[in-house]
C-alpha cells in the first residue's frame, strides 16, 4: 500500500493495532489483511470456504491498490473483538426522561466503539413548559443537548477519536431562536454539528411575507405562536455567517426520497449529513478513489478507466453488504433496522485530483458534466450489483414496505457522498467531491492536536511542467497556498488550480447538486466562502440549495471559527521545510530542483 508521510501518521495514531503496552503490532498491510478476511467471512453464509479465500484476496487487492476504502470503524474494528463496523447512527429522542437517558447510554456505547450519532430534538417540550409528573418546568432541548455534549466530551471514539453528533431542531419548535444562536459561544456544543430542520411551508411564508407558526403539541401540551418568517430567517442567516452554524436540513426533500415511507418518517441524519436515517438505522460507508481510475491513452492524455471503475463498484457493493452481515450490533433494534433495510453508502473521494489530472477546472461546466456522467455510472452499476446480490442472497427484508416492492434489490439505499476526511488522507488523495482547500495547507486540531502539512501530488505534477518552475517559486506557492498571484504561471493553469476559497460558492453548490441527482442518500459538502463573504451570499446559497434539490447545506466562511481545522498556506519557515522535506521530496528529485 502506497503511503504518504501523513498517511503513516494517521494510521499509526488511530488505526493500527497495539498491544497493552501501546506498542504497534500491525502494519498497514496487515490491517488490510485483517479487514479483508473478516469482511470476506460473510461469504460462508451463502457459499464455501474457497469463496472466503478468493473474496478476501479480491477485497485486499482493492484496498491495497487504494481503489476503495471503507469507513474508519471498519478499518479500526473489523476482525477484532469489538467488531463494530458502522460509521454512524440515528437515535430517537422522545419526550420522556427515561427515554432521553436510554438514548444517551446507547449513544455513549456507539461513540466508544467508533461511531457517530445523529438526533432530532424536536420532540422535547420547550423550555419552561409545565411537567405534570413533577409539577416543575421543562429544561428544553438545549439543556439536554448540553448533557449529550458533555457525555461525548468524556468519550473518545474507540479510544482514538472524539465523538461526533448531529443535533437537529425543526424550525417550528418554540425554542428555535435559542437553538440558532446556541453555538455563537465557541465553547458550547463543541461536539455537535447543528442544523435547522426546515420544511417547504417555511419558504412559502417567507416569500409571501407572512408570519410563521411556531408550535409544539403532545398529549399534555399544545403551544403555538406566530413570528415573522423574515425575522427567523435573518437570525439563522446571521448566525451561519458569523459562526458556520446552523446548517439546514430540508425535511420535505428527505421525505420525498425516503425509500421506506411506510416504516417511518426521516427526521435526522448522521453527523455530517450525508445519510438521512430512520431511528435506529446505521450507515455503512465506503468510498472509491477516483484518482486511481485514470490511465494515459496512446497520445499520453489522461482518460477514465470505465471498466476498472465498474469492477470496483461491484466489488465495493459486495464488501459493504458483507459488512452488514458480520457487524456486531450494540442493541437489538439497531440490528433489526440495519438488516431489515440493509442501507449502504458507496461514495467517492479524489474528485478534485481526478479533475486536475484530466486538465478540467473544478469551476467549469465541463467538470459538472463529467460529475453527472460519473455519478450516474456509479449509481447504475451499484443498482446492477445490488440486484445480482439479491438473486444470490435475497432482497432486503423490508422491501415490501418500500418503493422497491416487487423488484429484486439487496439494499434500500446504495450511494452516499461522505466527507472522507481521514480515509482520503490514508489514500493520499483529495477529500470527497471537495476542491483542494489550498495548494498547501495545514490541518490542525486532529490526532491529539498534531498538525499535518499537506500538498496534493497532482498539483506538483502540473507545476513541474511549467517552463519557469523553480524551487523559489514552489516556496512562494507554499507560503501563499495559492498560484493566483504567481506571474509566471499561465492563466489556464491558474484556472485549473483554483482552490476552495477562490471558487465561487455557486460552483460549490452546483457540484453538490450534480452528485445529489444520482445519489440515494445525501451529499456531505462544505460550501466554503472567503472571509469577505456577506450575509447576502449565505442567504443566496441556502436558497439555491433548497430550490435545486439538495437535502441539506452547510456553509463555512473562512475565519468564522476560532479553532478551524484547515488553514490555507504555511506561514512559518519550519512548516515550509517540513513540507519540502516530506511531501515534496519525490517531486523535487524528479524536477531536478
Amino acid at each position: 500500500m502506497e503511503l504518504t508521510a501523513n498517511a503513516r501518521i494517521v494510521l499509526e495514531s488511530r488505526y493500527l493495532r497495539r498491544d497493552r503496552q501501546g506498542n504497534l503490532i500491525e502494519s498497514a498491510e496487515q490491517m488490510l489483511e485483517r479487514v479483508a478476511l473478516a469482511v470476506a467471512e460473510a461469504e460462508l453464509y451463502w457459499g464455501h470456504a474457497q469463496d472466503v479465500r478468493q473474496t478476501a484476496e479480491d477485497f485486499f487487492d482493492m484496498m491495497q491498490a487504494n481503489l476503495f476504502l471503507p469507513n474508519s470503524p471498519t478499518l479500526m474494528n473489523a476482525g477484532t473483538p469489538l467488531n463494530q463496523l458502522s460509521a454512524c447512527f440515528v437515535l430517537p429522542v422522545e419526550d420522556d426522561m427515561s427515554a432521553i437517558f436510554h438514548t444517551l447510554t446507547l449513544a455513549a456505547l456507539i461513540q466508544q466503539s467508533g461511531g457517530g450519532t445523529g438526533f432530532n430534538f424536536s420532540h422535547l417540550r420547550p423550555e419552561g413548559t409545565y411537567v405534570a409528573s413533577t409539577g416543575g418546568t421543562a429544561s428544553g432541548p438545549l439543556a439536554f443537548m448540553k448533557i449529550y455534549n458533555a457525555a461525548t466530551e468524556g468519550i473518545k471514539q474507540g479510544g482514538k477519536r472524539r465523538g461526533a453528533n448531529m443535533g437537529i431542531l425543526n424550525a417550528h419548535h418554540p425554542d428555535i431562536f435559542s437553538f440558532i444562536s446556541s453555538k455563537q459561544d465557541a465553547h458550547q456544543l463543541n461536539n455537535f454539528n447543528i442544523s435547522v430542520g426546515i420544511r417547504d411551508d417555511f419558504f412559502k411564508a417567507l416569500d409571501a411575507g407572512k408570519p410563521y407558526m411556531l408550535y409544539f403539541s403532545n398529549k399534555q401540551i399544545k403551544l403555538q405562536r406566530e413570528v415573522p418568517a423574515a425575522l427567523l430567517w435573518q437570525k439563522l442567516i446571521h448566525s451561519a455567517w458569523e459562526t458556520g452554524d446552523p446548517g439546514l436540513i430540508f425535511l420535505d426533500t428527505l421525505q420525498r426520497h425516503n425509500p421506506t415511507p411506510a416504516i417511518g418518517t426521516i427526521e435526522a441524519t448522521n453527523p455530517c449529513g450525508e445519510v438521512p436515517l430512520l431511528p435506529y438505522e446505521s450507515c455503512n460507508l465506503g468510498s472509491i478513489n477516483l484518482s486511481r481510475m485514470l490511465e494515459k491513452d496512446n497520445a499520453h492524455h489522461m482518460q477514465i478507466q470505465w471498466e476498472k471503475l465498474r469492477h470496483t463498484v461491484h466489488l465495493a457493493v459486495r464488501f459493504l453488504d458483507n459488512v452488514i452481515e458480520i457487524n456486531r450490533y450494540l442493541h437489538p433494534e439497531l440490528k433489526r433496522m440495519a438488516t431489515g433495510n440493509r442501507k449502504i453508502g458507496l461514495g467517492v473521494m479524489g474528485w478534485a485530483e481526478m479533475l486536475i489530472r484530466l486538465g478540467i477546472p473544478y469551476a467549469s461546466p465541463e467538470a459538472l458534466q463529467l460529475g453527472s456522467q460519473l455519478m450516474q455510472f456509479i449509481q447504475h452499476e451499484a443498482e446492477i450489483a445490488s440486484a445480482r446480490l439479491a438473486e444470490q442472497r435475497g432482497s432486503f427484508p423490508f422491501i415490501d414496505q418500500s418503493k422497491y416492492s416487487g423488484q429484486q434489490r439487496r439494499h434500500a439505499t446504495l450511494t452516499s457522498i461522505a466527507p472522507t476526511g481521514t480515509i482520503s488522507l490514508i489514500a493520499g488523495t483529495s477529500s470527497s467531491i471537495e476542491p483542494l482547500f489550498a495548494i498547501a495547507y495545514k490541518r490542525e486540531h486532529v490526532l491529539n492536536n498534531q498538525t499535518l502539512f499537506e500538498i496534493n501530488p497532482a498539483v506538483l505534477e502540473v507545476l513541474s511542467r511549467q517552463p519557469h518552475f523553480s524551487a523559489s517559486m514552489l516556496d512562494e506557492i507554499i507560503v501563499k497556498g495559492s498560484v493566483q498571484s504567481i506571474k509566471q504561471i499561465p492563466d489556464e493553469v491558474k484556472h485549473l488550480l483554483k482552490t476552495s476559497l477562490e471558487i465561487d460558492y455557486t460552483y460549490h453548490i452546483a457540484h453538490q447538486i450534480t452528485f445529489q441527482r444520482y445519489t440515494d442518500n445525501a451529499v456531505s459538502k462544505t460550501i466554503n466562502m472567503p472571509q469577505s463573504a456577506t450575509e447576502a451570499d449565505v442567504e443566496k446559497a441556502y436558497r439555491m440549495a433548497w430550490q435545486q434539490g439538495a437535502k441539506g447545506i452547510t456553509i463555512f466562511r473562512y475565519g468564522s471559527k476560532p479553532n478551524q481545522v484547515l488553514h490555507a498556506g504555511l506561514k512559518k519557515e519550519d512548516e515550509i521545510m517540513h513540507v519540502l522535506e516530506s511531501e515534496l521530496h519525490d517531486c523535487k528529485s524528479s524536477c531536478n530542483l
